[in-house]
């Protein structure tokens, strides 16, 4: 129980000092785009001076290095400045960079991942389609072996930086045995387009795309793991997204706990400030609640994943061939991923549910004033209602949660 303190060292608290001095720099400009709906273009090259491109990513790849606590404060802080700018980290960081740091071969990580943690290089997830959201496993993508190269045909949507991709993680099936494997799709190849999708509530600096791919070529070298893994790569992948969506709404949360405090301590109604009224006290309190207990729940689960990164990343070191024998069958590997899936499963769940009713009650205390977009508080309220669908719509996770305890006998889905 002495390590649950979550401590930190003087590095960490340095490299997090740093998140939070760009983010400072940032705020005005990212306020201005969303009223805009338009991309934050200072994003990516000033958090790139930092390394927080390459936050968890090791130094072999031209990261930093760090654990994957120290990531999640950093997204805690990115989230005090709204799902839209924290999003573009779990896109390019959590599903995109990790997913090659933890699958591709070297060859692969070599050419792919030091260009991504300057920003060179820009990372998406493509496993949503139209027809396949929650259920990956009905995807219509469809791809072929050509012998020299993969022919890949299909259509994803709500694609997250697909507007300003170069690389994506793609998923599809094969023509003949319906068994899903995993891409590297550079997205300058022939046989692609991308168009943005727009109209959307909230999230409006961080922009989602529709990408066609129409007999896209991906060379043989560009397969990530093995073929018919790539549902297990996926399911992988959205560990670390989960995780990130949690740690970011503990940003919001103090985001909202600031912006109510200040307003309701300065606002008068009815002759005596709205900080000395109960029901505006009661709100108060219940945004703290929520926000300590996510917190606590989002760092455990966090510690769970390192436990599960150290022991791959060890198990590489031994095995050979480690892709064939990391599997189900590596009683040591099944536990610790168990562990760290259902961590994130329910921090995740517990997390968003948090995040949308402390908007909610922040938005309530601020009256008129908080229902406009200028306020930090409906942007809070806008984007958080979107981190309840994406990675892994909450009715989903909460079946997750119970068959965990049930027992697949009883699964739901």
């Amino acid at each position: 129980m002495s390590c649950m303190n979550f401590d930190i060292t003087k590095k960490q608290e340095d490299f997090i000092s740093k998140v939070d001095s760009v983010c400072k720099s940032l705020r005005s400009i990212e306020e201005e785009c969303y009223i805009e709906d338009r991309l934050n273009e200072k994003l990516v090259p000033e958090f790139s001076k930092i390394g927080m491109l390459g936050c968890p990513i090791s130094k072999k790849y031209g990261g930093l290095g760090f654990d994957i606590l120290t990531y999640c404060k950093s997204l805690e802080r990115i989230g005090e400045e709204g799902n839209s700018m924290r999003t573009f980290f779990s896109v390019h960081t959590s599903i995109g960079q990790m997913v090659l740091q933890g699958w591709a071969d070297e060859d692969q990580k070599k050419r792919y991942l030091p260009e991504t943690t300057t920003g060179k290089s820009i990372m998406a997830f493509a496993l949503t389609e139209p027809e396949a959201g929650s259920d990956p496993s009905s995807m219509n993508s469809r791809y072929e072996d050509k012998g020299e190269y993969y022919s890949l045909t299909g259509k994803k949507h709500w694609i997250g930086n697909g507007t300003i991709a170069d690389i994506v993680t793609t998923y599809a099936k094969d023509r003949i045995t319906g068994k899903i494997s995993a891409f590297i799709v550079d997205m300058n190849s022939s046989g692609i387009r991308k168009k943005e999708m727009k109209n959307k509530m909230g999230l409006l600096t961080i922009k989602n795309a529709e990408i066609y791919f129409e007999e896209c070529c991906v060379p043989k070298q560009n397969l990530l793991g093995k073929l018919g893994q790539g549902l297990n790569i996926a399911y992988s992948a959205l560990i670390d997204g989960r995780l990130s969506v949690a740690a970011g709404c503990i940003g919001v949360m103090n985001d909202c706990l600031n912006e109510t405090l200040n307003h309701a301590k300065l606002r008068r109604q009815h002759g005596s400030l709205l900080a000395k009224k109960q029901l505006i006290q009661q709100h108060i309190s219940r945004i703290i609640v929520g926000k300590e207990s996510v917190k606590w729940l989002t760092y455990k689960a966090a510690c769970a994943r390192q436990k599960l990164h150290d022991y791959v990343e060890e198990f590489k070191l031994e095995q050979e061939d480690w892709q064939k024998k990391l599997d189900r069958n590596n009683t040591a590997y099944s536990k610790l991923r168990k562990e760290a899936d259902r961590l994130t499963t329910i921090a995740k769940f517990h997390a968003t549910n948090t995040a949308f009713d402390c908007a909610n009650r922040s938005v309530q205390v601020f009256g008129s004033f908080g229902y406009q977009k200028t306020a930090r508080v409906a942007k809070h309220f806008l984007d958080s209602r979107a981190t309840m669908i994406y990675e892994g719509a909450n009715e989903v996770l909460e079946l997750k949660i119970a068959s965990e305890v049930l027992g697949d006998a009883y699964k739901a889905y």
